[in-house]
């Protein structure tokens, strides 16, 4: 190309060419904080940490034993009252492990077992019903005869003897001879009588057995048993 040419080529406006390389604009980079990065680390990691204690915590269940029947204080606990639940255990839990519950069967319940919890060894006991010193009576009860209210062994009561029908009212009244109740038959179909085995002293025992061969006897339950 001519100096001529170039020359009107400048004139009209258009930009000459660069003769040599141009250094690219220097852009300032940003104040770096250590601090600031120092801590996000430190949650980053935290984090994860936790995160990781949870999902541990999460997977450590253990299989302990359930009551899925109503068991009443002093009942023998069967195999079928019995249940099983994977659970996360808190250590102040002093629940029974499922790999012990034959430790457990045939057992006394010491309180009331309630469906749907979880059962501990203080629940239960080896101990019998019948303490020394103690006899056991059969009372064949109609239900006139007993309140209500459901009995169950344990419970604490008293025998009285009424007047029967050949009998005057002003006779003299014996005390009531205390006692608590060992087992509770089925109720009879029809009738609704029922046997319960109940525990007295065996100074009384004796008194108690005559007393029920007549049938004039009513169950009371102590409010407190």
């Amino acid at each position: 190309m001519s100096k001529t040419k170039e020359r009107s080529t400048q004139g009209a406006g258009v930009p000459a060419q660069p003769r040599g390389p141009v250094a690219p604009p220097r852009v300032s980079a940003r104040r770096r904080r250590p601090g600031l990065i120092a801590l996000a680390v430190l949650l980053i990691t935290g984090g994860g940490a936790g995160g990781a204690v949870l999902l541990m915590e999460s997977g450590q269940r253990t299989e302990v034993v359930t009551v899925v029947r109503h068991v009443p204080v002093g009942q023998v606990v069967t195999d079928r009252d019995l249940g099983k639940a994977s659970v996360a255990l808190d250590p102040v839990l002093k629940a029974v492990k499922a790999a012990d519950r034959g430790d457990v069967v045939g057992k006394r319940a010491a309180v009331e077992l309630t469906p749907g919890s979880l059962l501990s060894r203080g629940q239960v006991t080896a101990d019998s019903l019948v303490k020394a010193g103690e006899q056991v009576v059969p009372l064949g009860l109609k239900p006139e005869q007993v309140p209500a209210s459901s009995l169950a062994p344990g419970q604490r009561v008293q025998i009285v003897r009424v007047p029967g029908e050949d009998q005057q009212g002003s006779q003299t009244q014996a005390d009531p001879i205390p006692a608590h109740v060992v087992k509770v038959g089925d109720p009879t179909p029809g009738t609704g009588a029922s046997v319960v085995d109940v525990a007295a002293a065996k100074a009384e025992a004796p008194l108690l057995a005559s007393w029920a061969s007549t049938g004039n006897i009513r169950l009371l339950i102590d409010g407190d048993s």
